[in-house]
């Protein structure tokens, strides 16, 4: 770790914009930091995809974070953290990586039904990340489940609140209703994007849990711990890479994000990543 410094930028990658919730989020709280955001959009959605699979992007990702630098690395994705966090650390250990856990621990100390309702692609319901932490919080708590088919590309494409969208949160959420939710667990990054929609159709009484703010309190504990925080005035940078379409993601940075930057196009080569869509 002796090549990085407090100056260096925090690495934030996803499968797609969902990882723009926990930038938001560090930017809330570390607006001095400079950010290096990669999203995967080439291979989206994470969700249905091998495991194998996953932990080879998320690899490829990793190396391309450190190559520019990166002091740290989180890992804005459900799916990602799933399936790949814990091959990531065992791969780099020298780096620090945050990584998303479904909040299932608040949701279960705080309901007073006893039902929780969670919302996730299906790579993070079948992950041994999530069942660890079903068995060691979720004691005494129903935990209703859905994947939510079809909800990340409506993100992705900017329908935060289109009839589609909501039809697809209405058919998951409508039975949990039913079934006495007080509290919907949110398990992937895109998601809270449509809190306001979710809000919407589940009533004001039941609560939604956004995981961005607890992830960027563990990332800014980190870098603090590890005497990285950066020294500087005003806010921090912030450089995007997209396998994808980069005009697309540009374009939605100011309604996800509340700011915008350029966006650099980046191609994959077999399970390396270049420079120059």
């Amino acid at each position: 770790m002796s090549r990085i410094n407090s100056q260096h930028p925090i690495g934030v990658f996803d499968s797609g914009v969902g990882g723009l919730s926990v930038l938001r989020a560090i930017r809330a709280q570390m607006p001095a930091e400079s950010v290096i955001y990669f999203g995967d959009q080439a291979h989206i959605p994470y969700g249905p995809r091998p495991m194998a699979q996953i932990q080879a992007f998320s690899e490829a990702i990793t190396r391309f974070l450190l190559g520019q630098g990166a002091k740290i690395v989180v890992v804005a994705c459900n799916a990602a953290s799933a399936s790949a966090l814990a091959y990531l650390r065992q791969a780099f250990r020298e780096v620090s990586f945050v990584g998303m856990e479904p909040a299932v621990k608040p949701a279960a100390e705080h309901t007073e039904t006893g039902v929780v309702g969670v919302l996730a692609t299906p790579a993070t319901f079948q992950g041994a990340l999530y069942a660890s932490v079903v068995e060691r919080f979720a004691n005494g708590v129903t935990l209703l489940q859905n994947p939510c088919v079809g909800l990340v590309q409506q993100i992705e494409k900017g329908d935060l609140s289109g009839t589609v969208t909501r039809k697809i949160l209405e058919d998951a959420l409508d039975p949990m209703l039913e079934k006495n939710i007080d509290t919907v667990v949110l398990a992937c990054t895109h998601y809270p994007f449509v809190i306001p929609l979710i809000q919407e159709v589940v009533g004001q009484k039941v609560r939604v849990i956004d995981p961005a703010p607890a992830v960027a309190r563990q990332t800014k504990r980190l870098i603090e711990a590890n005497g990285m925080t950066r020294a500087a005035d005003g806010r921090g940078e912030i450089r995007f890479f997209t396998s994808g379409n980069a005009e697309s993601l540009q374009s939605l940075l100011p309604a996800l994000l509340g700011e915008t930057g350029h966006v650099s196009g980046i191609r994959w080569d077999e399970n390396r990543v270049l420079l120059g869509a």
